[in-house]
């Protein structure tokens, strides 16, 4: 489990992981009965258009509902926060705030921290026409869901002939206007 913790870029020990993904479990998978219902249509449709289960468990669908309670911890486990986002933009941590503010970056509180996708960074940067996508992007749409979107093959974005990530197609110099236009219909029914 080390090796595939750090070939996937996780800081963290096999312990650690297992705490992270049994706290996520219990504070994320929904006891209710018909966990769609929390959610509005748009969040659902959402939701689901990223690979997300929100039926009743079922003992036999197990999986797909670990996945996701997977997805969560490693989306927490994998964010930087202020000050390392700041280190590795070689920027104060004033910048980092502002960004956010400004939704020149993306992030959510947690415990009362900022915490910054990884997906939006790219070396001492970040990810070349970030603002164009981000200012697309519907504002009620959870992080899962952005990085979901950020990270999956979409047909319309080839790069060599092939499907790429939004992420991939922008690091390979991809007009960021054509993933703005597919985030701007994250929510919304197809």
């Amino acid at each position: 489990m080390e090796t595939v913790l750090a070939k996937a870029g996780l800081q963290v020990s096999p312990d650690e992981f297992l705490a992270l993904v049994t706290d996520a479990a219990r504070r994320l998978a929904p006891p209710h009965p018909e966990p769609a219902t929390y959610f509005t249509p748009e969040q659902r449709t959402a939701l689901a258009d990223v690979g997300l289960d929100l039926s009743p468990a079922r003992p036999s669908d197990a999986k797909p509902r670990t996945r996701t309670v997977v997805a969560h911890a490693v989306l927490r486990d994998s964010a930087l926060t202020v000050n390392e986002a700041a280190r590795q933009l070689q920027v104060d941590t004033s910048r980092i705030r502002h960004r956010l503010g400004v939704g020149r970056l993306v992030g959510w509180k947690d415990r009362g921290s900022w915490r910054l996708p990884a997906w939006q960074f790219a070396g001492t940067g970040v990810l070349p026409g970030l603002e164009t996508v981000l200012a697309d992007i519907p504002q009620d749409q959870p992080a899962l869901v952005v990085a979901a979107f950020m990270t999956t093959l979409q047909e319309d974005l080839p790069v060599d002939g092939k499907p790429a990530t939004p992420r991939d197609w922008l690091l390979a110099g991809g007009d960021p206007r054509r993933v703005a236009t597919l985030a701007s219909t994250l929510g919304t029914p197809a």
